[in-house]
């Protein structure tokens, strides 16, 4: 059985730094993407970042590129996002994400996690 359990969302001021990672169970890392996506009230889910497990090459959307940094922690199975810099725009949902095969900025993922809020105040 899979799982996905985000953690470490929170409330911070605009400029400010948070870290949430992504314990996975489960899946087989030989061949296998993660991604972060982030859901705002009344938009669309977005891509955010993503990682390949093999190669570690990673892949960022423009507007977090320089302020968010993906990585993995194989020992422990898990993804994180460090957050910096952080704006008001980039307050969402943001969700841990898995499939096999490549990334994709597309939201064509076979496993979520369930998400957690992470909201920045002006």
């Amino acid at each position: 059985q899979v799982q996905l359990v985000e953690s470490g969302g929170g409330l911070v001021q605009t400029g400010g730094s948070l870290r949430l990672s992504c314990a996975a169970s489960g899946l087989s890392s030989g061949n296998l993407a993660m991604a972060w996506f982030r859901q705002a009230p009344g938009k669309e889910r977005e891509f955010v970042a993503g990682i390949r497990w093999s190669s570690g090459t990673t892949y960022y959307a423009d507007s977090v590129k320089g302020r968010f940094t993906i990585s993995r922690d194989n020992a422990k199975n898990s993804v994180s996002l460090q957050m910096n810099s952080l704006k008001p725009e980039d307050t969402a949902i943001y969700y841990c994400a898995a499939r096999t095969g490549v990334v994709l900025a597309t939201p064509k993922y076979d496993y979520w996690g369930q998400g957690t809020q992470v909201t920045v105040s002006s």
